[in-house]
């Protein structure tokens, strides 16, 4: 397996009280939670506390595939930042094993420190 770092962010036009509750609330991540129009997320759970889990269903609408996401907080500072660790799915080339989710200014969303691990073939 090969270890890779990367970094991702994205401006949400949106103030940073309710891009928290849309990334830490049940209801709304079964809205936005799914990679295409073809995919959904039936489920959420979310204990937001460090040691607590996460845990997200995701769907292919035609039911023909689905996996749960599975993640327990490792920080959690609200309004500014949550990092999460899961253990890998045993599908897929990638998996991405921990991010650090900090919240900059009022609008502004960074993933930091993700760590992606490649399946050798």
């Amino acid at each position: 397996m090969t270890n890779q770092q990367i970094t991702i962010a994205t401006t949400i036009a949106a103030p940073i009280e309710r891009v928290w509750e849309a990334y830490t609330t049940p209801g709304d991540i079964t809205q936005w939670n799914f990679a295409s129009d073809d995919w959904c997320c039936p489920s959420a759970e979310a204990d937001l506390k460090v040691g607590g889990g996460y845990k997200a269903r995701m769907e292919a609408k035609d039911g023909s595939f689905g996996f749960d996401f599975e993640a327990v907080y490792e920080e959690v500072e609200p309004y500014k930042a949550i990092a999460f660790r899961h253990e890998p799915r045993a599908q897929g080339a990638y998996d991405l094993r921990s991010c650090r989710q900090r919240y900059e200014g009022d609008d502004h969303i960074r993933c930091r420190d993700a760590e992606l691990h490649r399946h050798a073939a």
